[in-house]
């Protein structure tokens, strides 16, 4: 068969993710009105904005914003993990960080599913932040035990798409024809199945264990809990939602408001009550109601170096230390403004976080730069070409989750926005081994599109020696 003939992985993970946008819509209404209340505050943040506009189109990177979404799975054991990396190869999503969400009290570790090539996110940035359930967190034996063997019983995977899976991988990629049934195979994965695989008894034990745990357990596979859209003003967003019908979180996760956004702020609202099918007993036995899936928005800022993130986890564990958020989100206040005071020791200018390297940047030649260089032989360090005008630093925007962040989306529509956190070690490895291959690092990957944009924009600036 002729390579030719192959479709692009971006653009099998573009044809997926509009599918999985389209199935959404139609199992949670509420989503295409936030998609639409999203929409009307970006145009309105561009417009108000110029500054912001053009750095985002000078980085390849308007275009993307209306596309942007990710979503989000719970895998129940390591064979499902390990397929699922199968299953999103083909669309050119790979592993990346790992993610102990236990830490604040949801027994699961993670990794993010998405691109790593620049070019690939600039053409879709769809990403999965995909959870596998810790069993050894349930600290009852026989019920550790009975989730087991549930989980055991299930496939999460149609025939055709593992079929398709190994397909690809033997050749290379699929056709168009392939194409299009592979992403109907695969979205029946992650479809919402209203029938559970477990008596009402069974998903209450489960369920009074931890919530999540029953989700994971108790349904024919992992459905998608939610998608988020991109928003450039996530304040904004939150405010708006209750003119809309839809009631917001109490809090927004992540850092406080900035005037230089960094990393990642979400918000979402609260999951839906769903009607259950449950199996065995008298009807009044099997009819039931379970929550999972929401709504999510989020705002991503600037990517921070390993410096930056350990100042940000410094504030943010003092912030938690000083105010925890009860069940019902009363003192949310106390803890936003608790938020605001601690990272006030948080530079808020661009220029600063490049300097006290913070943060990752993109570089790029400018005119005045590409003028001067044609003149003359440009020399000096790397801050001051960009204090003569000759060199642009663009802030590299975060791809990734932040697990706390992740874990108080998970803990408020799981119906509390309590903190709190399990004793038991993360392990990465055991992740891994389940995985079937080692995550990226994060870090790595911004560190190396840095370096890249810097050595090109030296190189059109006619600077071969490194400068520091």
């Amino acid at each position: 068969m002729s390579t030719d003939a192959l479709v692009h992985p971006d653009e099998i993970r573009l044809m997926f993710s509009s599918a999985m946008s389209d199935m959404y819509r139609s199992e949670v209404p509420q989503y295409g009105t936030l998609m639409e209340l999203v929409s009307e505050i970006n145009q309105s943040k561009l417009e108000a904005d110029p500054e912001l506009s053009d750095s985002l189109a000078h980085n390849g990177e308007l275009e993307r914003i209306d596309l942007e979404r990710h979503g989000a799975i719970r895998l129940g054991k390591p064979e499902e993990l390990f397929n699922m990396r199968r299953l999103f190869a083909v669309m050119g999503m790979h592993p990346v960080g790992y993610y102990d969400l236990s830490v604040a009290g949801v027994p699961v570790h993670s990794t993010a599913f998405r691109p790593i090539d620049e070019e690939a996110l600039k053409r879709n940035p769809f990403r999965v932040f995909t959870s596998l359930l810790r069993l050894e967190l349930i600290e009852d034996e026989d019920l550790r035990s009975e989730a087991e063997g549930i989980l055991a019983q299930r496939d999460i995977f149609t025939a055709d798409a593992i079929k398709l899976i190994y397909l690809a991988e033997k050749i290379g990629g699929l056709t168009r024809t392939q194409a299009e049934q592979f992403v109907a195979e695969a979205l029946e994965t992650f479809r919402w199945h209203s029938d559970a695989t477990v008596t009402l008894e069974t998903y209450q034990k489960l369920h009074d264990a931890h919530r999540l745990i029953a989700d994971v357990v108790c349904f024919k596979g992992p459905h998608i809990n939610h998608l988020t859209p991109r928003t450039l003003d996530i304040d904004a967003v939150q405010q708006n939602m209750p003119k809309r019908g839809i009631t917001p979180k109490a809090i927004v996760e992540g850092p406080p408001v900035r005037s230089c956004p960094i990393l990642l702020r979400q918000t979402s609202f609260k999951a839906l009550e769903e009607r259950v099918n449950f199996i065995g007993g008298r009807r009044d036995e099997t009819i039931g109601t379970h929550t999972a899936r929401f709504g999510e928005i989020e705002q991503r800022g600037i990517a921070l170096t390993a410096e930056g993130r350990k100042l940000y986890d410094t504030l943010l564990a003092a912030t938690r230390h000083a105010v925890q958020i009860n069940a019902g989100g009363s003192n949310a206040r106390d803890y936003e403004t608790e938020l605001a005071e601690r990272f006030r020791a948080f530079p808020d200018d661009y220029e600063t976080l490049r300097v006290e390297k913070l943060a990752f940047f993109r570089y790029s030649p400018t005119k005045a730069g590409l003028n001067a260089a044609k003149k003359d032989d440009l020399t000096g360090s790397i801050n001051a070409l960009v204090d003569q005008g000759y060199l642009r630093a663009d802030p590299i925007i975060y791809e990734d989750f932040l697990p706390v962040s992740a874990a108080g989306i998970f803990q408020s529509n799981l119906g509390s926005d309590e903190q709190k956190n399990y004793s038991e070690q993360s392990n990465q490895k055991v992740f891994e081994d389940s995985l079937g291959a080692p995550v990226s690092d994060e870090l790595d990957l911004y560190a190396g599109l840095e370096q890249d944009s810097l050595n090109a924009a030296l190189e059109a600036l006619g600077i071969r020696k490194n400068v520091a």
